[in-house]
Parts: structure tokens; C-alpha cells; sequence
């Protein structure tokens, strides 16, 4: 039986469910990578990871080696076993660190509450974006269709009123899916929900769980916070909240702007460095409506522009702001556009321009500084 101060809990972690939070996880993002580079491996079994003679093992594969058995995390030795016909690649991490923000640098036009979990997936709390009528579902749509486009990679993405749902979400319709939990559809969803999907639920959790009969949320709910702290310490609390939704964690991002850009795939690739230069223009246009909401705290220290070839290749060229100059000059970015094209010579597929930033902002006293802090 739920006791009066549960109750209470319950209705504040219900009143804190007013926020719109997407889960974007990228499919098979290494081995996705390494067939977008080379698509004459399409719709074969490929994984990236260690060679078996070097007690390699498997960082990710994709869905065809999957039907295979095979798994990240898996010898590859044994994963050839089940697969003779897998090709395992070497990870190139420094290029998929490349590919993970280029879509980050998507997501940022959606929002600048970004939480990054690693280099494939991220939450974004977009309660109070006004992108796509404020609808975090259409926001969904249009950050996968985009990412698709412009990166050329697939991304599953889960929509719910906190990160737990959002997480939940986002796996529900693997690979390429979008799942949406509205605030209403929580308590019906929840209540049917496997305990073996909770985060942290792990083999020997699930085990105590089934021995006491408790296969779905909707089973944890008939035990107090009490009762499932006896038998779980701590975590038996969180699994109280879990069991009915929810999650108070904000969607958190300790990293502070060192750059901002707007940049553009075509949908037809620009022939020669003329038309590129042309992009200039409306480019600059959007990158000043970018800046005017960050502008007093931050100040530009270098231009910088980027191309994406016809050939997915792609470079990037900057050169530092003289002190006191507009950092909007269409001209100078004229000019490092024609400086990087000359490296390759190619049709455009993408073009970008954007400013490199020093952080005003002092630093926050006794502030623990992240590991990605520089």
C-alpha cells in the first residue's frame, strides 16, 4: 500500500513531467559510418572492431551481422564463428569523433540543452523551443530527416516528457523509428512495461524481481517505496518512481559554446566555386539571426568555414577575426571558401560558415570541471 508521503512524491514527479525531451540514438553509428564511406558494402554482415588474432572484440556491427548473433562487446573470434562471412573493420575513431558533430551541430539548431552520452546519442530538452511550432514530434521528424540528408546516417528517436521515457522511447522502434509517449499515454505505457527495460535492472536485479513475481511495472506498483527499499537498498527507491514514470533528472550539459555555425546541404550540388560563393549570403543571414541570442556572452575570435565534396569528403579553413572587426564580412568569407575549395576541386554537397567563440562568462566557483573541459 502506498503510504501518504509516497503519494506526495508521486504528484511532484507527476508536476515535473511538463518537459519535451528527445532521445536521438544513432543505428550501428560506427559500422553506419564505414558504409555510407563505402556503399558497395551494403547488405552485407560488417562489424567494427579488433582483428581476432589480436583478442580483438566488437565495438558495434550492423543488423545483418545481428541476425548472425553477433554483438558488441563480443570476441570477434567467436563472432566470425557465428558469422564466417563477417568483415570486421578497424574503428576510425578520430573520424567518427567528425561525424559525431556534424550531427550535433544539427541538434543545436533545435536546441542548446544538449546532453551528450557518447558520440552517437544525446538528449535534447526542447520544452522551450519555438522550432516547428514548438512541437517536439515534428522536431523528431525533422532532425532525422535532416541528419539522414546531410550526414547520411539513420537515427532512431524517442519523444516523452522526461529522459527515462525518452530513452525508452527511442529503442522502441529500432532501427530507423520514431516513438512518441505523450504526457497522457505515460501511466497505460508504463504500467505495461518490462521491468528488464529499466535502466540499471541488470541479470541479477531481473532474477530478484521474477522470484517475487514481478514481471511489468504495473507488478512493482503494488509494493511500497519501503518495501522495494528492503529488498533493493537504495535503488529499490528509484524503482518506485521508475514504475510510475518517473524521472525528475534535468537534461544537463556542463559544456558551454566554443564555436557556432549554420551550414547547408543541397539538394543539388553546387558545380564550381562561384555558386559556393553565392551560399554566402543567405548563410550569413541565418548565422547573425544565431548570434544576436548569445551575443552578450560570448566574443568571435576567428571566421572559419567548412565544404563537404560531392565524394563525402570534406574540409574546413579558418583565420582569426582582427580585434574589433565584424566578424559578419560576406568577403572574407568569400575568400576561405575559395582557399578550401582549391584543396579539392569538386562539386559541393554542404557549405558552412560560422565563428569560433571565447566564453565570457566566468567560470563557476568550486564548479567540478567535466572531463571534456579544456
Amino acid at each position: 500500500m502506498i503510504l501518504q508521503d509516497e503519494e506526495k512524491v508521486l504528484e511532484k514527479g507527476k508536476a515535473a513531467q511538463g518537459r519535451k525531451v528527445i532521445h536521438a540514438d544513432c543505428d550501428c553509428f560506427y559500422a553506419a559510418v564505414e558504409l555510407r564511406d563505402n556503399p558497395d558494402l551494403r547488405g552485407r554482415p560488417l562489424a567494427v572492431g579488433g582483428m581476432p588474432d589480436k583478442r580483438g572484440v566488437i565495438a558495434t556491427c550492423n543488423y545483418e551481422a545481428r541476425e548472425f548473433g553477433v554483438r558488441s562487446a563480443m570476441a570477434s573470434g567467436q563472432a566470425l564463428r557465428l558469422c564466417p562471412d563477417l568483415l570486421i573493420v578497424p574503428p576510425r575513431m578520430k573520424h567518427y569523433r567528425e561525424v559525431s558533430r556534424e550531427i550535433h551541430a544539427i541538434f543545436t539548431d533545435y536546441t542548446d540543452l544538449i546532453e551528450p552520452l557518447s558520440l552517437d546519442e544525446a538528449y535534447l530538452d526542447v520544452s522551450d523551443s519555438e522550432r516547428c511550432r514548438g512541437s517536439a514530434t515534428l522536431m523528431a521528424k525533422e532532425l532525422r530527416q535532416r541528419v539522414r540528408k546531410e550526414v547520411g546516417i539513420v537515427i532512431s528517436a524517442g519523444v516523452a516528457p522526461n529522459k527515462f521515457l525518452a530513452k525508452i522511447a527511442s529503442d522502441w522502434n529500432k532501427p530507423d523509428g520514431l516513438f512518441v509517449i505523450t504526457p497522457d499515454q505515460v501511466d497505460e505505457f508504463v504500467k505495461q512495461l518490462p521491468v528488464s527495460k529499466l535502466h540499471g535492472v541488470g541479470k541479477v536485479t531481473a532474477e530478484k524481481l521474477r522470484k517475487k513475481r514481478i514481471e511489468t511495472c504495473g507488478d512493482l506498483r503494488k509494493y511500497s517505496k519501503l518495501e522495494l527499499a528492503k529488498w533493493f537498498g537504495r535503488f529499490g527507491e528509484r524503482l518506485h518512481e521508475l514504475a510510475y514514470g518517473i524521472d525528475n533528472r534535468a537534461v544537463e550539459t556542463s559544456r558551454r559554446r566554443k564555436s557556432l555555425s549554420v551550414e547547408h546541404t543541397y539538394d543539388h550540388d553546387l558545380p564550381d566555386i562561384k555558386a559556393v560563393q553565392k551560399e554566402v549570403f543567405p548563410l550569413l543571414e541565418s548565422l547573425e539571426s544565431r548570434w544576436e541570442r548569445i551575443s552578450r556572452e560570448y566574443l568571435p575570435t576567428k571566421r572559419f568555414v567548412k565544404l563537404k565534396f560531392n565524394d563525402f569528403t570534406q574540409t574546413t579553413l579558418e583565420t582569426l577575426l582582427p580585434a574589433g572587426e565584424s566578424p559578419f564580412s560576406p568577403a572574407e568569407y568569400q575568400k576561405l571558401f575559395k582557399e578550401a575549395f582549391e584543396r579539392k576541386k569538386l562539386p559541393v554537397r554542404l557549405a558552412g560558415i560560422g565563428i569560433r567563440l571565447h566564453d565570457l562568462k566566468p567560470p563557476e566557483g568550486g564548479r567540478q570541471l567535466s572531463l571534456f573541459d579544456e
